[in-house]
């Protein structure tokens, strides 16, 4: 058994079992990772494949459960590499960094300018992607970390670090009669047509559901998924918007006022992804540090240890 034959099962499984297409992926031949595969299969004495042909069409029951095994040990190879780059190079390498839209564009950009300043040798890349596609990203390797608005999904292989909170902001401009409210009620809000967060937006489902619970009908104009669409649309008066307090910005916003609505509608919580057990290099921690003071090293390195998925703070 050797770590060739690993890889290649591996790369079958993520190639859709096209063995062509992982020979390609790997630099290598296609009856060379055939006659591996087959090798270590012969080596376990089980199928890894079920076969049709000559075709492998998926995994069988014992190949699921080698395929995990497959990926801690290969996760664990990995480590065993970046340990050595960093001991060899302690503040160079590479960073990436999956993020949702409004971390990316609102939250992020107070933190990434000072990390480069402090670690220029250091190659960072920001990957916007949908919340339901960071977690992959992560659990495969594909990212170092996520950094997201509002992940509430429990999943195996992650721990999830709550790093700062959020409230909803009611955006209107400047003129509107609710900024003379002292203490705004939905009743008030659903006066007027809501330009708020699509669907795939995860804190929608909560706006939503405070509005059917007090039974208040809500006139919900426009649905979109950037909030300086929301503040555009609002601007030229077509309603009231409904978005995440760090999109607001009192200096680049200043047609429009933003009135906090965390009584209403709740607080959310931003957290950072990692996968259990990762290796993280110490430049790592320290991004992580930047971004919440709280999570020091040794808190995160506890968390990362941690048999639960979830590490309150």
């Amino acid at each position: 058994m050797n770590l060739h034959q690993l890889r290649f099962v591996r790369e079958a499984v993520r190639q859709n079992f096209n063995l062509t297409e992982a020979a390609k992926a790997l630099f290598t031949s296609q009856p060379g990772v055939s006659k591996a595969i087959i090798e270590l299969e012969d080596e376990l004495g089980v199928d890894i494949f079920r076969r049709h042909g000559k075709r492998i069409r998926g995994l069988t029951e014992p190949g699921r459960m080698i395929l995990n095994s497959i990926e801690l040990i290969m996760q664990e190879v990995d480590d065993l590499k970046r340990i050595g780059k960093e001991y060899a190079a302690q503040d160079s390498g590479s960073l990436t960094i999956a993020a949702t839209h409004t971390q990316a564009r609102y939250f992020l950009p107070g933190i990434i300018p000072a990390f480069m300043q402090k670690y220029p040798k250091v190659r960072f890349s920001l990957l916007q992607r949908k919340i339901d596609d960071i977690a992959e990203m992560v659990l495969l390797d594909q990212a170092n970390l996520a950094v997201v608005t509002d992940y509430v999904a429990e999943q195996d292989g992650l721990i999830t670090l709550p790093c700062h909170q959020w409230e909803f902001h009611l955006v209107v401009k400047p003129d509107h009669p609710l900024n003379d409210v002292k203490m705004l009620t939905l009743e008030e809000v659903a006066k007027y047509p809501i330009i708020t967060y699509d669907k795939i937006f995860h804190g929608r489902n909560r706006i939503e559901n405070v509005f059917q619970q007090r039974n208040v009908k809500a006139d919900i104009l426009l649905e979109v998924i950037d909030a300086d669409v929301i503040k555009t649309y609002v601007e030229l008066g077509l309603g009231v918007g409904i978005i995440v307090g760090m999109a607001f910005n009192s200096e680049q916003d200043k047609n429009l006022r933003s009135i906090p609505v965390g009584h209403l509608f709740g607080t959310g919580r931003s957290s950072i992804l990692v996968r259990k057990n990762a290796y993280l290099r110490g430049y790592i921690y320290a991004f992580i540090e930047m971004i919440s003071p709280n999570l020091n090293r040794k808190l995160v390195e506890k968390a990362l240890l941690d048999e639960t998925a979830n590490y309150e703070l």
